[in-house]
């Protein structure tokens, strides 16, 4: 699978093999892994794939993510799926960043991304949630366009519904 590409980032689907690494600890040279990363998180998000895997075949492209910057190619934190679509078309996201890298941005750049391919491929609904004292997770969402849906003594729940299909791409101009 093709990775995808926002202005500033790169969001790198995750393979068994890199998954199989990031539990075990073990990077490669070429993984450009920074201080902090991965995070607990990312460890759970790469865990829970290859547990998914294990039990149901690769869920890829409903997998996690690496995200990376273009600039120098640095992993600076994870997003994706918690999973493949259920029979509704739903799906539920997280993500998070390297202390180092919050502020400016990328979360919400790649949490767009994301959202736009998940409506190219059918998905009717994503969701995600946030903790009530995590407002940066709660603007990152804001942010990328998904409305809040609810709120439980725990967390505040976000999502995006698409009641239509996405609109079909352009057909090219005729050369003639």
């Amino acid at each position: 699978m093709d990775d995808l590409v926002t202005a500033r980032l790169i969001l790198h689907p995750m393979s068994v093999i890199e998954a199989e690494r990031m539990v075990a600890g073990t990077p490669q040279d070429s993984d450009r892994w920074p201080p902090g990363y991965p995070a607990e998180g990312d460890v759970k998000s790469a865990t829970d794939f290859l547990n998914r895997c294990a039990h149901s075949g690769n869920s890829q492209p409903f997998g996690p993510y690496e995200i990376r910057r273009r600039e120098d190619g640095e992993a600076i934190g994870g997003l994706g799926f918690h999973g493949p679509p259920d029979a509704s078309g739903s799906v539920t996201i997280g993500y998070g960043l390297v202390p180092s890298t919050r502020g400016n941005g990328y979360a919400s750049e790649a949490l767009r991304e994301l959202l736009l391919f998940a409506r190219a491929r059918g998905i009717t609904c994503v969701k995600g949630d946030a903790d009530h004292d995590n407002i940066a997770s709660q603007r990152v969402m804001t942010a990328a366009g998904m409305l809040p849906a609810g709120e439980d003594e725990r967390v505040k729940y976000y999502e995006t519904v698409w009641t239509e299909a996405p609109a079909a791409a352009a057909a090219p101009a005729d050369p003639r």
